[in-house]
């Protein structure tokens, strides 16, 4: 599913400075996704709203809100990411690409009843505010969890303008129509934000129904016994958890927290530096894209196809060593690249922060976090091939162990205090990446034998 990255990479083909800037701005902005977006988007909001409004203490409501919305929108679809991608991919394999678009609808028909039923229960029981609040919290989370789900398919669209606009007049909206509506409050301030997310759901269905079509306007065949990888699942929900475990440790310990709006709690303290931090992977996000999901893809391909072929050994073996290549290269320039934007924003720290109107007080964990999430960048290279090979129980223990050592490590470094915050963060990261990329190396070290010689199966 690598479509737009082969796009992107003819803007390369020109050789020019140009060229090469806008293929990896490109690459960029779309490989981190929504979800850097949203934070880019929540951040400027608050930055505008504050500004301009009398009433700032409706911002930290609102971004608190949002921040939950994302939280629990990424853990309640993260086991339906995976299964309707490896869905998804397996139907472009065999080219029956008339299965994409109705399986897709399906998938969203059963995002908006399932988390939909969900979140109402627990809007109605346990949630103050009023209303109007309740429902605009509602109808936020049912589209975030409805974007997640659309937005696996993009990477396998050739129509990079059109995405790339989608999301800059979604995110665009969405600040405009928030700055315009924060007079009315928090409710107003959500209004916006609601309002303009929805516009970059439509705009990305706009996209996608544009690209695909079909007979059948709805289809649940992801949900075949055949086609659902209970590992795929466990691993979705336990990556996705763990992103946010030390986030939610930190949110409901009496000490590291304040209650915002009830049962909403947040941590100044720990929240501001990560969610900065998480806009320094833009770079290494771009390289992700256009080296792992687009010329590793490509020697994947060659390789499988040449044994699918009946190449001749010696062939095999030269494209094998040509694939390794391309994943060393791939994992280099990912650790140039992230490691050059940490070093300029770690010399760059006390002006960022006061630029951005931050006290340096935060400047520390700043630091720790734009290390941690530049081995993230890593993390999902290592998990990626992993899924390709389809190694899926190393990938669920590589994600078992992530959140374990996340949330042991973050209690460790709240008991340690605050000298150690964020530590547990970059430590579990740390960990697991390391662990991940010792277990590819030995995977890919027994490909050619295992396939050959053991016939052997990966999977569950």
């Amino acid at each position: 599913m690598a479509g737009i990255g082969f796009r992107l990479r003819e803007l390369m083909k020109a050789d020019t400075l140009s060229g090469v800037l806008l293929a990896y701005s490109f690459a960029g902005i779309i490989g981190s996704g929504p979800w850097v977006l949203s934070i880019v988007g929540i951040l400027l909001i608050g930055f505008i709203s504050t500004e301009n409004s009398s009433v700032p203490y409706f911002v930290g409501q609102f971004q608190i809100s949002v921040t939950y919305l994302m939280a629990v929108s990424l853990i309640l679809t993260g086991p339906l990411q995976l299964i309707i991608t490896r869905f998804i991919a397996d139907r472009l394999y065999e080219k029956h690409d008339e299965l994409v678009l109705p399986n897709l609808i399906g998938a969203i028909c059963l995002v908006i009843t399932v988390i939909g039923t969900l979140a109402s229960l627990c809007l109605i029981y346990f949630f103050a505010g009023s209303v109007l609040y309740r429902l605009l919290m509602l109808s936020g989370l049912i589209i975030l969890s409805t974007i997640w789900i659309v937005v696996i398919i993009l990477s396998g669209l050739k129509a990079y303008r059109e995405i790339l606009l989608a999301f800059l007049l979604g995110y665009g909206i969405t600040v405009w129509a928030s700055k315009e509506l924060g007079k009315f409050g928090l409710e107003g301030l959500l209004s916006g934000f609601v309002v303009g997310q929805g516009i970059l759901l439509f705009m990305l269905m706009v996209v996608v129904f544009n690209s695909y079509s079909s007979n059948r306007l709805i289809a649940f065949d992801f949900l075949r016994r055949s086609q659902i990888f209970p590992s795929l699942a466990i691993t979705g929900f336990l990556y996705n958890v763990a992103i946010w475990a030390d986030k939610f440790i930190f949110w409901f310990n009496p000490q590291t927290s304040a209650s915002i709006i009830f049962p909403l709690r947040g941590s100044e303290l720990y929240d501001l530096p990560i969610f900065l931090a998480y806009l320094s992977i833009i770079p290494g996000m771009a390289v992700f894209l256009l080296r792992i999901e687009t010329d590793f893809v490509e020697k994947y391909t060659k390789f499988y196809g040449a044994i699918n072929g009946g190449a001749s050994l010696k062939r095999i073996l030269e494209i094998y060593e040509e694939m390794l290549a391309t994943i060393r290269r791939g994992f280099f320039e990912i650790i140039k690249v992230q490691g050059m934007t940490i070093v300029i924003l770690l010399a760059l720290g006390d002006k960022l922060l006061t630029w951005v109107g931050i006290s340096p007080f935060y400047k520390v964990l700043l630091n720790i976090d734009l290390i941690a999430v530049g081995i993230q960048v890593l993390l999902l290279a290592v998990l990626n091939l992993l899924f390709y090979f389809d190694y899926r129980k190393d990938a669920l223990y590589l994600c078992f162990l992530f959140l374990a050592s996340n949330i042991i490590l973050t209690f460790l470094s709240q008991y340690l205090g605050p000298v150690f915050y964020g530590y547990g963060f970059a430590l579990s990261v740390a960990l697991t990446t390391v662990v991940g990329m010792v277990i590819v190396s030995k995977r890919l070290n027994l490909l050619v034998y295992e396939t050959f010689m053991l016939h052997y199966k990966t999977g569950d």
